[in-house]
């Protein structure tokens, strides 16, 4: 009989592949050849599943994203809105082993994104998705308080550009930026963010 093979899990594997090749060997160790190898294909099969190696990145790309949405989707409300703020902004964070990986892998797609037209395109969605989900975090932790009011987008590009920085951080020095110092850092941020305003 036949093995059953599902066509997502094998594009999931296949963008897998792209990205341990990327953290292991960089850009120059990806192509058709050595991600269908990788991912433990032939270069016909990987053409099975993809039309061009720009397909390939772009899903690679994309998987990132989704990985990240689908997390940040799956907690769950807590009374204290600050916690639910605080779990969803961590989910962003390179704070284990596989989100470190998907950090890496995201900033080597941001950069080649700035020659690949496909790629830049979808750098451009994940950015707006992103601003989107800081403004919607910000709006939550200061809706229940009528003393503050924020300039919603100001502090949610403010909420963006440190989380954002670091990510980088922790990429390019994660012996200073450690996992208890974003937590700190970011916890602090909100702290002041929720902090009433004077008249």
């Amino acid at each position: 009989m036949p093995k059953v093979v599902d066509p997502q899990a094998r594009r999931a594997a296949v963008a897998e592949a792209v990205w341990r090749l990327i953290l292991s060997r960089g850009w120059e160790g990806v192509s058709v050849r050595s991600v269908a190898k990788e991912a433990g294909l032939s270069a016909g099969s990987l053409r099975h599943y993809f039309a061009t190696q720009s397909d390939v990145l772009v899903f690679a790309m994309q998987l990132v994203i989704d990985r990240v949405r689908d997390r940040v989707q799956a907690i769950e409300l807590q009374p204290d809105p600050a916690v639910t703020v605080l779990r969803a902004i961590e989910e962003l964070l390179p704070l284990d082993a596989e989100r470190r990986a998907e950090a890496e892998v995201w900033l080597a797609f941001t950069v080649r994104a700035q020659t690949e037209p496909t790629l830049r395109a979808l750098r451009d969605t994940s950015y707006e998705l992103l601003q989107d989900l800081c403004h919607q975090l910000v709006e939550v932790l200061t809706r229940h308080d009528p003393r503050t009011d924020p300039d919603l987008r100001v502090e949610s590009e403010r909420l963006y550009a440190l989380i954002d920085g670091l990510v980088v951080h922790c990429v390019i020095r994660p012996d200073r930026a450690t996992p208890p110092l974003m937590r700190d850092v970011i916890a602090r941020h909100l702290s002041e963010l929720t902090t009433a305003r004077q008249p």
